[in-house]
């Protein structure tokens, strides 16, 4: 059976912040390196035969692959960095300290545009210091202003069913360094959790869940290398 490795990448300076962070391009922390590392030696110790890699276009995520495949002794491993594995887009709220939003806005509501299948939060204005759309490594690309994890679903899901999972189909051991959102995204497909159930799902950083899929690309078992630090998973 093929196996996937999905990691979301470790500590970044705006995790540590708490600061909603989206597609601004944080970068990791020490913590955040020593968590890439860290998963780098878990992927190693399970003595799988990884052959390709995939990432986000964010710096976190490219640099949490590369620490990772550094550990492994699989820097030659040909790695391919797509958008559509960003993580979900923080509309207005990027930037924003998440407390002082909570306090101005009130808890349920903060809630409701965190962790909500569908309710994205208010939509971001060009104007932001903190907009995206003229970085060159998005030209030609429509940046989204806001999302939801169901409109994140909606342009990770293409990437998956194009480019990933022929990959994965025909057997090659696959690792795909991306985010919180964007790999919940992921796992909703994969496990076929449930709209009112995913908002229950939590991706630690820098602990990698391991897959194993079946021909038809099904789970058959899953687990995080990191047992002290795992977190429930959705049912088989």
């Amino acid at each position: 059976m093929p196996t996937l490795a999905l990691i979301r990448h470790g500590q970044s300076q705006w995790n540590l912040e708490n600061r909603f962070t989206g597609w601004w391009d944080a970068d990791l922390t020490e913590k955040g390196e020593a968590e890439a590392r860290h998963s780098g030696e878990l992927l190693k110790e399970t003595g799988i035969d990884f052959r390709r890699a995939f990432a986000s276009m964010q710096t976190r995520a490219i640099r949490t692959l590369w620490l990772a495949l550094t550990e492994m002794d699989r820097v030659w491993l040909p790695v391919e960095k797509h958008w559509r594995l960003n993580e979900r887009h923080y509309g207005g709220l990027t930037g924003l300290d998440k407390a002082e939003t909570a306090d101005k806005h009130g808890a349920d509501q903060v809630h409701i545009w965190r962790r909500s299948y569908d309710i994205p939060p208010p939509e971001q204005d060009a104007s932001s210091p903190h907009f995206m759309g003229n970085d060159p490594r998005y030209q030609g690309v429509e940046v989204p202003t806001t999302e939801s994890l169901k409109l994140t679903l909606e342009r990770v899901l293409p990437y998956w069913t194009d480019e990933i999972a022929p990959l994965v189909s025909s057997g090659t051991n696959t690792i795909i360094a991306a985010h919180g959102n964007s790999l919940r995204a992921l796992v909703k497909h994969l496990f076929e959790v449930a709209d009112d159930a995913i908002t229950g799902v939590e991706i630690p950083t820098g602990n990698p869940l391991l897959i194993e899929l079946d021909d038809a690309l099904k789970p058959q078992s899953a687990r995080y290398l990191d047992a002290s630090r795992a977190k429930d998973l959705p049912s088989l």
